[in-house]
């Protein structure tokens, strides 16, 4: 099911960046990990990622400035939020934004391989029609 998803993992945290990356790869998706929102969105205006999984809390860009971006230029990108301060006002702003998937640390790493494989599939389902 992994195939060649690319994903974009963006959290100011280099150890859960590194964490995320490391799984994900085993899962046999593209991976790449960025810890800050600038430098994440130069890389997408150049390359294709089908999923972004960014924190929500950040220095300079933040999460749903991410997902506002994300969603305006590449429609078919699913964004999945992540964040260690998780609120019903903030999920629902999220998902109100475009957001896949808003997942509240700390999480196991079964909930976000579940949020990416329902993305892939959704993707997947999308492309076939």
């Amino acid at each position: 099911m992994s195939g060649n998803t690319r994903i974009m993992i963006i959290d100011d945290e280099p150890i859960v960046g590194k964490r995320i990356k490391r799984l994900l790869e085993k899962e046999g998706y593209e991976v790449a990990s960025f810890i800050e929102g600038q430098s994440a969105l130069n890389e997408l205006s150049q390359s294709h990622f089908d999923i972004v999984v960014t924190d929500l809390k950040m220095e300079g860009i933040d999460g749903l400035n991410i997902l506002k971006t994300v969603k305006e230029q590449y429609h078919d990108t699913k964004v999945i939020i992540i964040t260690g301060v998780g609120k019903w006002l903030t999920a629902t702003e999220a998902f109100d934004k475009g957001a896949f998937d808003f997942i509240i640390k700390p999480f196991k790493i079964e909930e976000l391989k579940n949020a990416i494989q329902r993305a892939v599939k959704e993707t997947n389902d999308a492309g076939e029609r």
